[in-house]
C-alpha cells in the first residue's frame, strides 16, 4: 500500500510559478509509474502529466506542454511538478497518483494509489 502526500499548492498570480511535491511512503516509488491529475470546480478530474518508472518517458496534457515539467527523485521517494507561466485556468486541486506496472496512461482509472490533493489558485 503506497501512501501519497502532496504539498506545495497555494495562491499565486497569473504568470507565477509553483512547484508541487508528492512524497510517497509504504512502498518504493521506483516500482510505480507516477502521474499528476487535477480537478477544477465543476469539472472532471483530468490528466496533467505522467512519468515512467525510470524517468525516461514523460507525457503531458496539451495545455501544459512547455509550461509544466514532471520529474521524480526515486532515492527520495518524491515526485515533482514544476509549473511555470501559470494561467487562470490552471486553478484546481492537484492530485498525485501511482500506478503499478510500466504503461503510462492518461486514464485516471488505471492508477492504483492517490493522494488527497493540494489546491492551486491562480488569480489575475
Amino acid at each position: 500500500q503506497v501512501h501519497l502526500v502532496e504539498s506545495g499548492g497555494g495562491s499565486v498570480q497569473a504568470g507565477d510559478s509553483l512547484r508541487l511535491s508528492c512524497r510517497a511512503s509504504g512502498g518504493t516509488l521506483s516500482s510505480h509509474v507516477m502521474g499528476w491529475f487535477r480537478q477544477a470546480p465543476g469539472k472532471e478530474r483530468e490528466f496533467v502529466a505522467g512519468i515512467g518508472r525510470l524517468s525516461g518517458r514523460t507525457d503531458y496534457e496539451d495545455s501544459v506542454k512547455g509550461r509544466f515539467t514532471i520529474s521524480r527523485d526515486n532515492a527520495e521517494n518524491t515526485l515533482y511538478l514544476q509549473m511555470n507561466s501559470l494561467k487562470l485556468e490552471d486553478t484546481a486541486v492537484y492530485y498525485c497518483a501511482a500506478k503499478i506496472g510500466y504503461s503510462l496512461p492518461s486514464n485516471s482509472q488505471e492508477y492504483d494509489y492517490w493522494g488527497r490533493g493540494t489546491l492551486v489558485i491562480v488569480s489575475s
